[in-house]
């Protein structure tokens, strides 16, 4: 659980990137021009931040014809909790 745990917390340490999983959660599967009308930051910001989000595995992108949307993957943060939190 290690490298993967660290790269959890190394994205939810950025405010930016825990809006933007609340906007998420609030509404799944939102196109980057979606998400980016809430933010106050350039969309290349958007994708920057989408993108360590995903690396964390915190975000899953699906596809859907040429758009590329997020979904909000609760996963990580439910094995961290559990971890310290569950036992």
């Amino acid at each position: 659980m290690g490298a993967d745990v660290d790269k959890v917390f190394k994205a939810l340490a950025a405010p930016e990137r825990r809006l933007l999983l609340d906007r998420l959660r609030a509404n799944n599967g939102q196109t980057l021009g979606e998400l980016c009308e809430h933010m106050e930051m350039t969309r290349q910001a958007v994708t920057k931040h989408l993108k360590l989000l995903e690396e964390a595995t915190l975000v899953v992108t699906i596809w859907q014809g040429r758009e590329k949307l997020p979904y909000l993957n609760p996963v990580p943060i439910q094995e961290s909790a559990e971890r310290w939190i569950g036992k």
